[in-house]
């Protein structure tokens, strides 16, 4: 990675989980943000946020993180963003949807630690 901090956007509503993520990610040297719901990641980035990467869930309440994706796609927003998706939902068909919707890769929660999950993101943000 280079010089400059990679910034993330973490957007989860499990706090336990996202303050985890975002203690684990600043360690890792990147400029960590964080939404719990995917109404509050759209309003950073609608307000100038511009992160490298966004790291969302998919099972939130009132705004899912498909209908977040497509909303994005819809009003262009944050799209050079690499958009991974961490969820618990590892259907086949949610994989398929997420990467329909542009998401550059697809972690199971319970299939990846969180060093995993950091590794993960590296190597993803490498092949872009």
């Amino acid at each position: 990675m280079d010089k400059e901090k990679k910034k993330i956007l973490i957007v989860d509503d499990d706090t336990f989980l996202l303050d985890m993520y975002a203690l684990k990610f600043s360690q890792s040297s990147f400029e960590v943000y964080t939404a719990s719901s995917a109404k509050e990641a759209l309003e950073k980035l609608k307000g100038g946020l511009s992160p490298h990467i966004i790291l969302l869930d998919i099972i939130m309440p009132e705004m899912n993180g498909f209908e977040m994706m497509e909303k994005m796609i819809e009003e262009k927003i944050s799209p050079d963003s690499i958009k991974i998706v961490l969820s618990n939902k590892g259907q086949q068909s949610d994989i398929d949807r997420g990467c329909d919707l542009g998401a550059a890769g697809y972690l199971v929660k319970a299939s990846n630690t969180p060093a995993e999950v950091i590794d993960k993101v590296m190597e993803i943000v490498t092949k872009k």
